[in-house]
């Protein structure tokens, strides 16, 4: 499978957007005064002290995503762009749309925490093992945590612990996607 020249720069958007994100949510965590990655959201961090830093972060994140879903919708399979695209819009609007604005943001998190699961998985039909197991078994952790949060089922990690579980291996996957996509690109030179 053959990466084009705009495909190419695909893996470096979605290392920097990732990579950037989780860094600066660390950042973020510690930063908040009072912080709890157990009992507090994510998204607790797009308001007050933190909010310029966690908004501004994710929406490189979803601008990052999106931008890489558009350079690689030449690709064979259209799903996967497809819902790299909307995990990436709804990852901007979790920024554009903080918490405090209610459903608009609780459905921009839906739309990112769902398309970035099932891209995940949707990618696996590209990749060889161990890379398809991997994109398998991050997705349905995601997709799986993401039906029990909305179950408000936390298994004991508390709603932002359970939270952490939606987003993390959205994040994981893109980071080492980025890298299975790089090393595609390398195999062509």
């Amino acid at each position: 499978m053959s990466l084009d020249r705009g495909a190419a720069l695909a893996p470096s958007l979605l290392l920097i957007g990732a990579s950037q994100f989780l860094l600066l949510l660390v950042a973020a965590e510690a930063l908040y005064p009072g912080y709890s990655v157990a009992t507090n959201a994510i998204s607790d961090l797009g308001v007050g002290e933190t909010a310029v830093i966690f908004n501004t972060s994710i929406v490189i994140f979803g601008a990052a995503s999106f931008a890489a879903a558009y350079l690689l919708r030449s690709r064979p399979g259209r799903l996967l762009p497809v819902c790299m695209a909307f995990a990436g819009i709804g990852a901007i609007c979790v920024g554009l749309f903080p918490e405090t604005l209610g459903l608009p943001h609780y459905l921009s998190a839906l739309t990112a925490f769902l398309f970035g699961g099932i891209a995940a998985i949707v990618s696996s039909q590209q990749a060889r093992m161990p890379f398809a197991l991997l994109f398998v078994l991050l997705g349905a952790v995601t997709l799986t945590a993401l039906v029990l949060e909305i179950a408000n089922l936390t298994l004991g990690l508390g709603h932002g612990g359970m939270e952490r579980m939606i987003a993390y291996p959205i994040i994981i996957w893109e980071i080492v996607f980025a890298g299975w996509l790089a090393g595609k690109a390398e195999e062509m030179v």
